[in-house]
């Protein structure tokens, strides 16, 4: 969930240059995350994800209340939820972990360097972890 256009286009590219197994869904806030991930608002055709990345600052609802949200869903806590965001903010890194987040992941600002991150995560989440079954 990302609300910039430019981390989007980043992500979307370090997914192809990665040449990744995930499919990237992106939505623009928290209220539409959400939305998403319940299948409600015209996302009934949603297909549950096999992981969240998440970015903190979303318009709307912030990525720490879709956090605890999606935590606190018994339909949605199994999802692993990984942080990627701009901040490195000790406090940000506490209250993720607080709500449960897998991984927290400070975004680099190079682009080499942030589609190695991206590929790394996908690696471990689709290739070493074994996730729980979708519901």
């Amino acid at each position: 969930m990302e609300d910039d256009p430019g981390d989007v286009l980043i992500a979307q590219e370090a997914l192809k240059a990665g040449r990744l197994q995930s499919k990237l869904v992106v939505v623009p806030d928290g209220h539409e995350a959400m939305a998403y991930l319940r299948q409600q608002n015209g996302y009934g055709e949603a297909a549950r994800p096999d992981l969240i990345l998440l970015d903190l600052n979303l318009p709307g609802m912030s990525g720490h209340e879709v956090l605890a949200e999606v935590k606190s869903d018994p339909d949605l806590r199994t999802i692993p939820v990984v942080i990627l965001t701009t901040s490195g903010a000790r406090e940000d890194v506490v209250r993720s972990y607080d709500h449960h987040a897998n991984v927290f992941v400070t975004k680099p600002v190079d682009f080499d360097h942030f589609t190695e991150i991206v590929k790394q995560i996908d690696d471990f989440f689709m290739t070493v972890a074994q996730l729980p079954p979708g519901k």
